[in-house]
């Protein structure tokens, strides 16, 4: 279906964050959609000043957002979770202003005359259905560095009530561009494009889900809170509980990211994926150059203040 897909790029241009939307979004244009890039990093966005200033990209970046049918937000993982620009976005754009319901409620209650009562803005075309991929990209090759990542990305997406029909996290690109290596990578990333793009204008409900299952129903994610028989999933706090309560044993404290053990651990691996690729740079930097080239970004327009 034609449609505006929009990418979200976390990382550095031509990382391999970007290479990995990329791919993703070559493969939503073969579907037919428009794509365009954005690298978060090129957007100025201040934490400390309420709404947009005219030195702020966010109304800029919020217009595209609302322009689009279909989202993907590629980041690299940091410190287990996503990159400082992926969290100022988040921030700043999302929340009350673009939450569904409050804009449902608040637009129904204007066009009755009635006053809504909350000060917020809300543009209906929050309310248009999107559809979005979420791709997460570290080094790292256990799951306990990379645990944070998907979870946090899901607030780019819920309060907008777009429905996430893929998502996934890559491991062992420890080095500049290094995602290359792996054509496996690559192909997955582009299946993350195309459901993405085979979807747009699908109705949140009709969206179907081509990720990995996960124990969460709603999310499709792993990550839950036990307290007694009650579960909680951590992302996005759907509810249930255990058919027999928990009899939980701890077989290894050496695997928590708070032990020195596993930080020496990961240190170590890191060092040896940095030795490898080090060894094959010339074959990284070849293969990356042909994502380079292909350029779908967008840009916010440079400043215009003089002071």
């Amino acid at each position: 279906m034609s449609g505006v897909v929009l990418g979200l790029s976390g990382g550095q241009p031509d990382g391999s964050a970007e290479i990995l939307l990329k791919a993703s979004l070559r493969a939503a244009a073969m579907t037919g959609a428009e794509v365009e890039l954005v690298r978060l990093n090129e957007v100025r966005m201040d934490l400390a000043v309420p709404g947009f200033g005219e030195d702020d990209d966010g109304e800029w970046l919020f217009e595209r957002l609302l322009a689009c049918d279909g989202l993907i937000v590629s980041t690299p993982i940091v410190t287990r979770s996503v990159s400082a620009a992926v969290k100022v976005a988040i921030d700043r754009l999302l929340g009350p202003n673009a939450d569904a319901a409050f804009v449902e409620a608040i637009a129904a209650a204007r066009r009755e005359g009635r006053d809504p009562v909350v000060p917020m803005r809300a543009d209906e075309r929050v309310l248009r259905p999107r559809v979005a991929g979420l791709i997460a990209v570290g080094g790292s090759l256990t799951g306990n560095w990379k645990s944070l990542a998907l979870p946090t990305l899901h607030s780019m997406v819920f309060s907008m009530h777009i429905a996430v029909s893929d998502q996934v996290v890559f491991e062992g690109a420890g080095t500049p561009k290094s995602i290359v290596l792996q054509p496996e990578a690559l192909e997955r990333a582009a299946a993350v494009g195309r459901a993405v793009g085979e979807q747009l204008g699908v109705p949140f409900d009709q969206v179907e889900y081509r990720g990995e299952e996960g124990l969460c129903p709603m999310c499709h994610l792993s990550a839950v809170e036990i307290r007694g028989r009650e579960v909680e999933c951590v992302t996005c706090g759907a509810r249930g509980e255990l058919a027999v309560a928990p009899s939980l044993t701890w077989t290894d404290l050496t695997t928590s990211v708070i032990s020195m053990e596993e930080k020496r651990n990961h240190f170590a691996e890191v060092l040896e994926t940095a030795k490898d690729h080090a060894a094959r740079r010339e074959e990284i930097e070849a293969a990356a150059a042909a994502y380079a080239e292909w350029d779908p970004s967008v840009a916010p327009p440079p400043s215009t203040s003089t002071s």
